[in-house]
């Protein structure tokens, strides 16, 4: 995962600094969604020297790219997740923090018909749906 990040950054044309690739390396090694505060918290453990702005900037250009997309969940956080840099929508666990990718799932549909009803030109929509994932529901 570092290593494709590490790629369509430089495919962009951004220059691969090395706390770029010691943030896309904490990135890689994370499961599921995680949040700034939690890049900053394992920089600090490993003793980086990475700062907060460099980890914020970071997310925004891979935000940019579609590389991770920010997710914003129940509690009023963010959190971001890598992606694939194609449409798609995120089931999000609420006990471990799992995601899984979803494609269209009808909303097109609803997407259209709103857009129809309205008169608005509808230029971008995201859906985040929360739960449990099926690993968490059987431990209850």
């Amino acid at each position: 995962m570092s290593d494709e990040l590490l790629r369509a950054l430089d495919q962009a044309g951004v220059r691969l600094t090395g706390p770029r690739r010691e943030i896309a390396a904490l990135i890689a090694k994370r499961n599921g969604h995680f949040t700034a505060a939690d890049l900053i918290a394992d920089a600090s453990k490993r003793r980086l020297g990475v700062g907060r702005a460099t980890i914020f900037r970071l997310l925004d250009l891979l935000a940019e790219q579609g590389l991770v997309e920010r997710v914003d969940l129940p509690d009023g956080r963010h959190a971001y997740v890598p992606c694939e840099p194609s449409h798609h929508h995120h089931l999000v666990c609420v006990a471990c923090g799992a995601i899984a990718e979803v494609e269209d799932c009808g909303i097109d549909a609803v997407t259209s018909e709103a857009s129809r009803r309205s008169g608005f030109t509808i230029e971008s929509h995201r859906l985040e749906l929360f739960g449990r994932c099926p690993n968490c529901r059987s431990a209850n």
